[in-house]
């Protein structure tokens, strides 16, 4: 008796999970699949370390919340991927997890069916379904690492993820990171300060060993070999960083701390003032800049949907409308391609490097 005043208080259901091994059986790689991530991680890491002249371009959706609106984005990036390719390395954003800054809707892991039933498992495989989707028709996908024990089930199909504003501080979340099999964009802290991620960025590459689960979803201890593909990701705080004086100063920063100089812009987000519209503006500063012969500059990260702008989740999803973000607010798929289409073009007449 006096045990069960002691143990899980505050916990009032348990449900045991699906083990990865078997998610991976019931929704296993097929070849293309496997070719895909493969190709594209390569690509990623080559654009880091200065092998390929591409701009790495990370675009899509806030969050997914809609599998058929998911797909139908990624069947018209697809034909965009393969026509801007010369120039540009086009990833998808398939965004499964959302930090919150108090409470709200934490993504399709873990509330699928946006209701607050929190069907987890459902979740998982929802999103390694489409994982599966996206890989098999030949588009690469990038995705934020949130919860510590995910990975296990879906990271085998993400070529880039992301540690966001939020977690950079975690030691949780940099142990992950220093384990995770893709290269790793480590966001600068939501007040815009660069230790925060510097110090992140040491942590990620460096070796670890910590609590996780293994393919059978037994506890495991954990020993990495660290991240050499983590990179810092800029998109602002207080003020903007986008600019070329920021630039500047993170590759500075970041030379200083003995960390190879390499930096992603996130167009939207403290960059943008969350405002949809500055988005196409951040990108084309970024690409001047890139004219301009800033080589430390390797890609930059939009907030793209079918729709324009953000809906409100108010309980019932029947009344959403279709392709419109329902976290943060994105361009529009003709916005995104008509912009993305012009970069392109600069890029490839204008740089001698692109």
């Amino acid at each position: 008796m006096a045990h069960r005043r002691l143990y899980n208080v505050n916990v009032s259901a348990e449900e045991v999970l699906i083990t990865p091994r078997d998610l991976f059986a019931a929704h296993p790689v097929s070849d293309a699949a496997e070719q895909t991530v493969y190709n594209s991680r390569q690509a990623i890491q080559d654009i880091i370390d200065g092998n390929d002249q591409r701009l790495l371009v990370i675009v899509g959706p806030c969050s997914i919340h809609d599998l058929d609106a998911a797909r139908e984005y990624a069947s018209k990036l697809k034909p965009l991927h393969d026509r801007l390719a010369d120039t540009m390395h086009l990833v998808m954003r398939v965004y499964f997890e959302k930090p919150r800054t108090s409470v709200g809707w934490k993504g399709l892991i873990n509330d699928p069916y946006l209701d607050d039933s929190f069907q987890v498992e459902a979740g998982l495989r929802m999103a390694r379904e489409l994982l599966l989707w996206v890989a098999e028709l030949g588009l690469p996908a990038a995705t934020e690492a949130l919860d510590p024990i995910t990975p296990e089930y879906l990271a085998d199909l993400v070529c880039w993820a992301a540690i966001g504003a939020r977690t950079t501080e975690s030691q949780t979340h940099r142990e992950m990171a220093s384990g995770l099999s893709m290269p790793v964009g480590i966001k600068n802290g939501t007040d815009g300060d660069l230790g925060t991620a510097v110090n992140a960025l040491r942590a990620v590459s460096a070796p670890h060993h910590f609590l996780g689960i293994n393919h059978d979803g037994q506890s495991t201890v954990l020993h990495t070999r660290g991240n050499a593909y983590s990179h810092v990701v800029l998109r602002g705080g207080k003020r903007e960083n986008y600019d070329a004086a920021s630039v500047a100063a993170c590759a500075e920063r970041l030379e200083s701390a003995g960390i190879p100089p390499r930096i992603l812009i996130d167009c939207s987000h403290s960059n943008s003032h969350k405002k949809p519209e500055r988005q196409p503006l951040v990108a084309e500063d970024v690409v001047q800049q890139v004219l301009a012969g800033n080589r430390n500059i390797i890609g930059l990260m939009i907030e793209s949907h079918l729709n324009w702008g953000q809906q409100d989740l108010n309980g019932n999803a029947a009344d959403l409308k279709y392709g419109v973000s329902i976290t943060d607010a994105c361009i529009d798929w003709d916005t995104t391609e008509e912009l993305l289409t012009r970069l392109a073009e600069r890029l490839a007449r204008e740089s001698g490097l692109r």
